[in-house]
């Protein structure tokens, strides 16, 4: 178990800059701009410095926007400075790419650094759909730039799939699985479309131009799990898969362990682990404070050229409520909640506090009670989001 002193061994790296805005997408990320983009990296640079010595990463994660969109001097900076804070050799480090952004060299700059993780966001294979997504990358790019990642010498891959997009259509959806499928990768993560609040697509939503279909969408999650399982992944989380093969070591907590090419960075969020988030808009969650930097990348880089921190607020959750988060993570999970291990991260028991929210979800169908823990059924992994409210303290 991390002792208080010991340093953070999670990092998180926000790159807020996208060749255009996605027509979904509630992320903080703005049109890329060459000067500031020049100065986010020399801020950024400034953070890595004044956070280094409680650093000491396993897993690293650059997202955004699009973090591949840095020409190669800005990462050789970036990574120059990772170099001289003592930050390289993460057992995991991931980068998040848009394949209209991947080149050989960039490729081949970041596995000389360390870099042995990339995220594909792909999105969909159909043409008609990345138009209506706002994405910048054709079909032929992602097959293309998929080819470059494993010539450059990437054997840990993850492809980005969206599905209940408006206009697609069930044929469409199992095409897509298909043709992703297809390609080998060693992870595949998928996302429902959710209508935020700010983005074209909620604005078209609410002028009725486009429907919710919800039973369309079960129905494309049955096929998501149906096809993913029958390609030889294995589902470790809600919309997460990943090739079935035991890790050496598992996670302290899971009975049966998350198969190899699970994103390790991402295993932390669920299971409440502490991490630092550096760029604009990036949380850090450091030992029961959570912290949020400006989403604001001028004056994030202002604060930073000033040689603090770039803070917006800070929180410290009571313990109780903390509990309550960190049940609601790791029922995401398809290995659920350890009660031994949740009571010794939170020193709460899940079997006291959250006995009728359990049972409820029991009655429903949602979820599993077992001697050693609580998960939800295959049912209650599709509305985990609504399951996990009765967590929330």
């Amino acid at each position: 178990m991390m002792r208080v002193s010991d340093p953070i061994r999670s990092l998180y790296v926000h790159v807020p800059f996208c060749a255009q805005k996605c027509s979904y997408c509630a992320f903080y990320s703005e049109a890329s701009s060459g000067e500031l983009v020049n100065r986010y990296v020399d801020a950024l640079i400034r953070e890595l410095e004044l956070v280094a010595d409680d650093l000491k990463p396993t897993t690293v994660f650059f997202g955004g926007g699009t973090p591949s969109l840095l020409n190669l001097k800005q990462w050789g900076k970036v990574f120059e400075q990772m170099q001289r804070c003592e930050l390289l050799g993460a057992k995991e480090w991931t980068i998040e790419c848009n394949p209209a952004t991947v080149s050989m060299d960039k490729a081949k700059l970041f596995r000389s650094y360390g870099v042995n993780r990339v995220s594909m966001g792909i999105q969909s294979l159909d043409e008609a759909l990345l138009d209506k997504l706002g994405r910048i990358h054709t079909r032929e790019m992602a097959f293309k730039s998929f080819d470059i990642l494993r010539k450059a010498g990437f054997d840990n891959l993850n492809v980005d799939l969206m599905f209940a997009i408006p206009g697609q259509s069930l044929r469409v959806w199992r095409e897509t699985l298909k043709e992703a499928l297809a390609l080998g990768s060693e992870h595949l993560s998928t996302y429902e479309i959710i209508y935020e609040e700010d983005t074209p697509l909620f604005e078209q939503l609410q002028a009725g131009k486009i429907v919710e279909d919800e039973d369309l969408a079960c129905t494309m999650y049955e096929e998501l799990v149906d096809q993913s399982t029958n390609a030889g992944l294995k589902q470790y989380e809600v919309a997460n898969f990943a090739r079935e093969k035991t890790m050496p070591e598992t996670l302290a907590g899971d009975r049966t362990g998350p198969p190899a090419y699970s994103c390790l960075h991402n295993l932390n969020y669920w299971r409440g682990g502490s991490f630092y988030g550096l760029g604009p808009s990036a949380t850090s969650y450091v030992r029961g404070v959570r912290t949020k930097n400006w989403a604001n990348t001028p004056l994030y880089c202002q604060q930073l050229e000033k040689g603090r921190r770039a803070i917006e607020s800070t929180e410290q959750l009571p313990p109780l409520s903390r509990a309550g988060e960190t049940a609601a993570f790791g029922l995401r999970m398809t290995t659920g909640i350890d009660f031994e291990f949740f009571q010794r991260v939170t020193g709460h028991d899940l079997r006291n506090e959250w006995a009728a929210d359990m049972n409820d979800l029991a009655r429903r169908g949602w979820g599993t009670i077992t001697p050693a823990g609580f998960r939800l059924t295959t049912e209650g992994l599709r509305f985990a989001d609504a399951a996990a409210v009765h967590f929330l303290r």
